[in-house]
């Protein structure tokens, strides 16, 4: 069994320190961790048998915390993004040239979202920074939609468990690229 917590800050320490755990999100857990951290997302994409290619998901508690990473667009296309934050809305955002292949994968573009699962903000809050968001399962296999879950299929190879229900959705989040308006995945 692994480490399970109940306290946004605790699990944040881990972050901090090079973890990477599970937590509660809109729809279903999430493997989380730092995502300046090149050996812990290469740990994260281990777990999940998922190759790089594809890019992650960042959350944050606002959108603040995807400065680093992202470039400014045109102020009608951030109005766009702003006016569904926060929400289960994730965008794909023009990438910064600095932000790292292994959050892009072999995009131009990073897939943000505000959260507005409050556990899950709460989390970004108390680590300080926008975390990597992608489903506790390992690629291919159904999401877990509880700790419980989550622990029988990867405890063994995580650092945490933050306990906590979903948002209760059926469905993750929706994916649109921002610039084209294109819907990449629905809800």
């Amino acid at each position: 069994m692994t480490r399970r917590l109940t306290d946004a800050t605790d699990a944040a320490a881990l972050i901090r320190g090079g973890g990477v755990i599970a937590y509660p999100t809109e729809a279903v857990f999430g493997l989380g961790c730092d995502p300046r951290n090149e050996v812990t997302v290469h740990r994260l994409l281990q777990i999940k048998q998922r190759l790089p290619d594809q890019g992650l998901i960042l959350i944050g508690a606002d959108f603040a915390q995807f400065s680093p990473f992202l470039r400014p667009v045109d102020a009608r296309l951030q109005e766009q993004a702003m006016a569904t934050w926060p929400g289960p809305h994730t965008w794909l955002w023009p990438a910064r040239p600095d932000t790292p292949r292994w959050l892009t994968g072999v995009h131009d573009t990073l897939a943000v979202r505000v959260t507005d699962h409050p556990l899950a903000a709460a989390l970004c809050r108390a680590a300080g920074m926008a975390l990597v968001s992608t489903s506790a399962n390992l690629s291919g296999h159904p999401p877990g939609r509880s700790a419980d879950e989550v622990d029988a299929a990867l405890g063994s190879l995580l650092d945490g468990i933050l306990e906590g229900p979903t948002g209760g959705r059926e469905n993750p989040s929706e994916i649109r690229d921002l610039q084209t308006g294109r819907q990449i995945r629905g809800s």
